[in-house]
């Protein structure tokens, strides 16, 4: 039993130091390629925005939609790439919480439910008119480990981090 508790706990170390490394690069890497592509298809494609610019959450409600597609295509580019590098990780996490939360509320919420059943017919990912809000939460779900750790040690924000304390370190001695 002793022996094997000890494995055990190898085993789990070898885990938990790995995921320092690991766990937030598989969620970066798929997210990034997500909102990446999002983006690289709305940089191709016609705005759309303004059929529904009116469902948008105040203040994104009262910008132009050529300024919301603008802005959505970009923070999805920059946001994907910033995502795959781990640079800033943390702002564009909480920049793509935000435009989830707008496009969930703009395009993949349903137009109309009068009870829970009936909105939860819209947690799905398909467009048979009962929303699809399914794919966009989860991605906030994902993000939001981003926000509040950060983006690991395989990151550009990790390295640029240990270099900008050893500097402080350096410059206070």
């Amino acid at each position: 039993m002793n022996q094997m508790y000890h494995w055990w706990q190898l085993i789990s170390q070898n885990l938990n130091a790995s995921g320092t490394w690991f766990a937030t690069l598989f969620l970066r890497l798929i997210l990034a390629w997500e909102f990446y592509e999002a983006g690289i298809m709305k940089l191709n494609g016609e705005n759309w925005f303004g059929n529904i610019q009116d469902n948008f959450p105040f203040p994104f409600n009262i910008i132009s939609s050529d300024i919301s597609w603008f802005m959505a295509t970009w923070f999805e580019i920059l946001g994907g790439l910033g995502l795959a590098l781990g640079l800033f990780t943390r702002f564009w996490s909480l920049s793509l919480i935000v435009l989830s939360i707008v496009a969930i509320a703009g395009v993949h919420w349903p137009a109309e439910w009068s009870n829970l059943s009936q909105l939860w017919q819209g947690y799905a990912i398909s467009d048979n008119g009962f929303g699809n809000f399914k794919l966009p939460l989860l991605f906030i779900v994902m993000l939001i480990p981003l926000l509040l750790q950060g983006a690991g040690k395989a990151s550009i924000d990790y390295w640029l981090n240990h270099y900008l304390q050893k500097k402080l370190k350096q410059d206070h001695s």
